[in-house]
């Protein structure tokens, strides 16, 4: 075991992901020297993480990274197709009423994305980007301040960096989430993904949400042969081992899927790898600790059904990169301020992340009904909704997108959609069926209520 000289920062960043990299590229452009720290800089391979946001390009192109999503044989993605039953319903992203011009997200292979992201923040002046795994946070004796990391490189060398500010950002399986907070992620059911080759999807340029038994299933296309499907498994995820998922994919997935797609979906589970990502729930915690600020999944996550994640994330890079800027904050040891600054921070991002965590954990109640009567009554409520068009969609599709920060709006739409699903319950019912009609108002309301109620209390209580 060898150690090698200390060296001191302004800023060190654990885990160059999206995150990292946008955060690296933002602070070092405003002159901070950043440390930038990554366990494996080879590109990596993950089945999630592959579709952008309108309100996501919004943030790159904010923070100067908008050429990332270039030249990696990505696809521009207009909106959503939502099939169930047969029936498809398109919710397209909105126009901006200024430029007449649509709105367009981008879907593209994960690990494409993040190397372009770590090419742009090695380049950036003022960013050392370095290959070693942190291995623990450094305090000053006799205090939770933190001083610094400890990191070693693939040959056991070991390195003591030094900096009053340290951002950790190393994703769902974080390993130092533990020291910032006693939260752990709420998981409810898993995806399985693989690729299936040179499939026309009924809706090109579209996400697809398949509202299927007993839970959703998500498609779209990452490049020009590859489209991406993410089956949600609820529970306890089948063996891999002995064939039981595979046999769960064939036997009750395959049947739910629309005939032009179910032959290359079968045809896949032939040849590629299953591989899975568990899904889950986290709400955020504010920022309290002297000397490090947790961010991106590591502090706050939804179910990535409405692909909310990379928006939420780069949207809390801009924000965080304003709050701490150079003006706000001369020098990151002035630790008091640097905490008013993050008090101001938790609350001003709920402005969008708000209605992006909660709407993403409603929606997935509501598609993964499971035949649960009241739940499917909003699910057919749901979908006859988005059938009006209009308003209807652009509402919902507009928060899903990142574009609208209004946690009200999505309230409102919610509620309408509980309504509309009352009411054409109730006029499937006629007035023979008005006593049960009488009952489900109450049963639906409730379901309702205690669908999205306890998400949007755990957003705003904190």
């Amino acid at each position: 075991m060898s150690t090698t000289p200390v060296e001191e920062f302004e800023l060190i960043i654990v885990g160059a992901g999206i995150v990292g990299c946008a955060a690296a590229k933002a602070f070092g452009s405003d002159g901070r020297k950043v440390l930038l720290l990554e366990r494996d800089l080879s590109e990596p391979d993950r089945i999630v993480g592959e579709l952008l946001q309108p309100g996501g390009i919004d943030s790159l192109k904010s923070l100067g990274l908008e050429d990332c999503v270039e030249g990696i044989d990505g696809i521009p993605c207009h909106g959503y197709g939502v099939i169930r039953n047969g029936e498809t319903v398109e919710i397209p992203y909105p126009i901006n009423p200024v430029t007449e011009v649509q709105a367009v997200g981008k879907s593209f292979h994960h690990g494409r994305f993040v190397q372009k992201l770590r090419k742009a923040a090695t380049l950036t002046e003022n960013v050392t980007v370095r290959e070693l795994t942190v291995n623990s946070l450094l305090r000053e004796d006799d205090s939770e301040k933190v001083i610094g990391v400890s990191a070693q490189s693939k040959t056991n060398e070991y390195f003591r960096f030094y900096a009053p500010l340290t951002i950790v950002c190393d994703g769902l399986f974080s390993k130092f989430r533990k020291e910032f907070t006693t939260k752990t992620p709420d998981v409810r059911s898993n995806f399985v993904g693989f690729i299936m080759k040179d499939l026309q999807l009924p809706l090109p340029n579209h996400g697809h949400v398949v509202l299927a038994q007993p839970s959703p299933i998500l498609m779209y296309q990452i490049s020009t042969t590859d489209t991406r499907v993410l089956v949600d498994v609820p529970g306890k995820l089948p063996s891999v081992s002995n064939g039981d998922l595979k046999s769960y994919l064939e036997e009750t997935v395959g049947p739910e899927l629309p005939d032009s797609i179910r032959p290359k979906f079968i045809e896949a589970l032939q040849t590629e790898r299953l591989r899975s990502m568990p899904n889950g729930f986290l709400p955020p915690s504010m920022n309290q600790a002297i000397g490090m600020i947790l961010v991106g999944d590591a502090m706050n996550m939804r179910h990535p059904l409405t692909g909310g994640g990379m928006t939420v994330a780069l949207n809390d890079v801009v924000l965080l990169r304003e709050f701490l800027s150079p003006e706000n904050v001369s020098s990151f040891t002035d630790y008091e301020t640097i905490q008013n600054q993050m008090k101001s921070f938790h609350w001003k991002r709920k402005n969008y992340c708000t209605a992006i965590n909660v709407l993403a954990m409603a929606l997935y109640r509501l598609f993964a009904a499971n035949h649960d009567a009241d739940l499917e009554v909003l699910q057919r409520g749901c979908f006859s909704y988005f059938q009006f068009g209009g308003e209807c969609v652009n509402g919902p599709v507009g928060l899903l997108s990142g574009l609208i920060q209004r946690p009200i709006v999505l309230i409102y739409h919610f509620f309408s959609v509980a309504f509309h699903a009352i009411y054409i319950e109730a006029k499937s019912n006629g007035w023979a069926g008005a006593h049960h009609s009488f009952i489900m108002f109450f049963t639906v309301l409730y379901t309702a209520c205690v669908t999205i109620l306890p998400y949007l209390w755990s957003e705003t209580k904190y």
